[in-house]
């Protein structure tokens, strides 16, 4: 069983400001964030490249410290709450040791923690129990994934973060994974993970909150997110047409092309809808509701807010 800490919130981010870069050429990677998590809730982190994700998640695990702001996790500090071992973490950066049986890597974590999960409970619940006797170096790319979520596990934290968990698993894989993170959700724990895949977020996060540029732009669930956004899908043939001029159709907010097909994102496509009508471009028209895809890149398209900074790898 999961060791709980009483009541309050799992995380709670309030103003939190994180700079990085030489004077003359800093990047706000995290802007003020003000974000509350609460107990037992699973909630999807979204953003592009750079919108400050992981370094939302590097404030929350206590690898760096905001510049302004506060952060608190389970009613601790961050490196309070890693400690006690109520925190576990899956990163993007890092391998497991090698050379190791699983088995002897996941005890060996395991005994470092005040109040671990009993080993074979943390390999099942992982789903690496199956191959708990060979050795690390002989693993799948996938199976080596999993191993790292066992790791996460072993302490028995009450709150789990992972960052872009599935990157690099192929569907399989992918699958297999969210099988066991909902099975450790189930035991009313918390779960906060960021990924590129919206499918991944809608379909597992009670939650999805939506970063741009280091600033919430988005919070709800992924329905209350695609209305909130309003917008439709309208698709037609382009039949060697050219797209100049699209994105300045009544309605439209961003476009979409590939090869020889349109995708107009609108906020009005019955308006967007008679203007292509009048413009003869119709072969092969469709209109569709809005989907959480749609609604992202309403959300983080570049006119939606400030300049975007330099790129930067957080």
């Amino acid at each position: 069983m999961t060791q709980t800490t009483g009541n309050g919130a799992a995380v709670v981010l309030t103003g939190a400001v994180k700079t990085f870069g030489r004077p003359g050429q800093r990047v706000r990677a995290v802007d003020g964030i003000g974000l509350t998590v609460e107990r037992g809730e699973t909630v999807a982190l979204l953003g592009r490249n750079g919108a400050g994700k992981s370094t939302a998640i590097s404030l929350l695990l206590g690898l760096n410290e905001p510049d302004a702001g506060s952060v608190r996790v389970l009613g601790r500090t961050p490196e309070q709450a890693v400690r006690a071992g109520l925190v576990g973490a899956m990163l993007q950066d890092g391998r497991p040791i090698q050379r190791v049986t699983v088995r002897e890597l996941i005890t060996f974590v395991a005994s470092t923690y005040p109040r671990p999960l009993p080993v074979a409970e943390a390999l099942d619940l992982a789903g690496v129990a199956e191959y708990a006797n060979r050795r690390i170096d002989k693993l799948s790319g996938g199976q080596i994934q999993r191993v790292r979520f066992a790791v996460a596990l072993a302490g028995n934290p009450e709150l789990i973060v992972l960052d872009e968990p599935t990157a690099a698993l192929d569907v399989e894989g992918r699958h297999a994974f969210w099988q066991s993170m909902r099975a450790y959700a189930r035991r009313g724990n918390t779960v906060l993970f960021s990924t590129h895949y919206l499918e991944e977020a809608d379909e597992n996060a009670d939650r999805i909150v939506v970063i741009d540029r280091g600033r919430i732009v988005a919070d709800g669930s992924g329905e209350a997110i695609k209305a909130a956004a309003g917008h439709s899908q309208v698709s037609f043939d382009l039949g060697g047409r050219s797209t100049e001029g699209l994105e300045l159709l009544p309605g439209v907010v961003t476009v979409e092309v590939t090869g020889d097909r349109a995708v107009l994102h609108t906020d009005d496509s019955d308006t967007t809808v008679v203007e292509l009508a009048r413009l003869g471009m119709v072969r092969g028209l469709q209109v569709s509701v809005a989907t959480l895809e749609a609604a992202f890149l309403s959300l983080t398209a570049p006119a939606a807010g400030a300049s975007r900074p330099a790129k930067e790898s957080v």
